[in-house]
């Protein structure tokens, strides 16, 4: 059955009242699809739906609806029910959903809940935000060594169903220091009698719990996996990040990173969720200083008046010279931006970077410069030694703009900064002012004015 019809679905037998049935063919789908077929509904019906379900389906599913509906459902819900919700809840859920709650209902979430849930939450908000502490969650499965594998078997079926992953368990010594890891596969195919020591793997990759997690996602990256420990300073293990945490992680920095690329302050609301007012403080502030200073580029032309009244053809090519180099510069921007995001530049690799952009620079700009040679001779029909001056401008922009591009970046980088706020509207300004000084010292040499 198409998931389009799921919600119109629910729909028909919401309206002839047959609940039984409701509840069944909602069982039947997937957390996030229920989540999606509900906010098709209009509110009183969500909540109608929502409250048809089992309470362990219905905390999966409540992980994947919008914030604001979740805030909606609360508000729906006994003291109890709440509470009961946020104990079903994996703790890394739990936490991203107490974050957006307004004060008050966050204590009456918290007074009701567990002594378990309230201490796992307590532990997740003392971390730093956006650190690998903060998105972690601390429902996974562990063993001591000295367990045998019916033992490991034994417990994953008490606690699998309120553990984030069973595909991945953890070995830990007396001081819960993390020694090893062993696969649910590698326990299935081991005898029972074996020793968890003995068939345990010893290399185990961790990250800790103040590393940021943007470095936590090139982790995941690096080594392909589902799920990493997260251990303190001590070693010892706290908590586990999963591969589904991590593509929410990387949504959202991507997001970031276009935002500053684009001048606008980063949010952290959707867009459909944000106000007038807070779209318009994200990109005010970024639209006045590129503003003041563009400015310069006004006064550079000032400054040149007099030449351009005796040449005012070369006026008409101020916009392109001014777009090509911006546009060259934004490219090796974000090409370099790119590479520092995945690591794959160093800052020891400055001169390596550079010495390419300006090969290809060269090639770029001696093409365009070809290209726009002939187009002044044969369609512009100006003089060779205004077209001279437009391309040998054109060529040295195109050559400052992939320069500065690619250094500007990897500056801010190394100075702490993120490298996205020098993208290209930033750039942009820099290399319209040093190509209109350019192109008036070109043309005061060669048409001596």
């Amino acid at each position: 059955m198409e998931e389009k019809n799921w919600a119109e679905i629910i729909q028909e037998l919401l309206g002839k009242k047959q609940y039984t049935k409701l509840r069944q063919f909602v069982a039947e789908l997937n957390e996030a699809d229920i989540a999606d077929c509900l906010e098709e509904l209009d509110e009183a019906d969500m909540i109608k739906v929502f409250r048809l379900l089992p309470k362990d389906l219905a905390a999966d599913a409540f992980s994947y609806f919008e914030v604001e509906n979740q805030q909606m459902l609360i508000h729906s819900m006994s003291d109890k029910e709440a509470s009961d919700m946020i104990d079903n809840l994996m703790a890394d859920d739990a936490v991203d959903l107490l974050e957006e709650m307004p004060a008050n209902m966050v204590k009456r979430l918290l007074a009701g809940a567990s002594p378990e849930t309230r201490r796992d939450i307590n532990n997740l908000l003392r971390y730093p935000e956006d650190s690998a502490g903060s998105i972690m969650t601390v429902e996974f499965v562990d063993f001591k060594e000295s367990n045998t594998v019916l033992q490991a078997i034994e417990k994953i079926r008490r606690v699998g169903l309120d553990s984030e992953t069973i595909n991945v368990c953890y070995v830990l010594d007396a001081r819960r220091e993390l020694i090893g890891t062993v696969e649910l596969r590698k326990l299935l195919l081991s005898e029972g009698e074996d020793f968890i020591g003995e068939i345990m793997n010893e290399n185990v990759i961790s990250v800790n719990t103040l590393m940021d997690q943007e470095q936590v996602a090139e982790q995941f990256k690096k080594y392909d996996f589902t799920a990493m420990p997260v251990v303190d300073n001590e070693n010892r293990l706290v908590g586990i990040i999963t591969v589904d945490d991590i593509m929410d992680i990387m949504v959202e920095e991507t997001t970031e990173d276009m935002e500053k690329m684009a001048a606008i302050v980063p949010g952290d609301k959707p867009y459909m969720r944000s106000s007038v007012w807070e779209i318009f403080k994200q990109r005010f502030p970024w639209l006045l200083l590129l503003m003041f200073s563009a400015t310069f580029t006004g006064a550079i032309i000032s400054s040149f008046e007099e030449a351009l009244s005796t040449y005012s053809a070369l006026i008409a090519f101020i916009p392109m010279l001014m777009n090509t180099g911006g546009n060259a510069g934004g490219q090796a921007s974000v090409t370099v931006i790119r590479g520092l995001s995945l690591g794959e530049i160093e800052y020891r690799d400055v001169p390596k970077v550079m010495w390419k952009e300006i090969r290809v620079a060269v090639g770029c700009g001696v093409c365009l410069s070809v290209a726009n040679f002939v187009k002044l001779l044969l369609f512009d029909r100006v003089g060779v030694t205004v077209a001279l001056v437009v391309c040998i401008t054109l060529l040295i922009a195109v050559l400052l703009a992939m320069v500065i591009g690619c250094l500007l970046p990897v500056g801010a980088k190394r100075l702490g900064f993120d490298p996205a706020v020098m993208a290209s509207p930033f750039i942009t300004t820099i290399v319209d002012a040093l190509s209109l000084m350019v192109y008036f010292k070109v043309a005061t040499i060669l048409l001596g004015i």
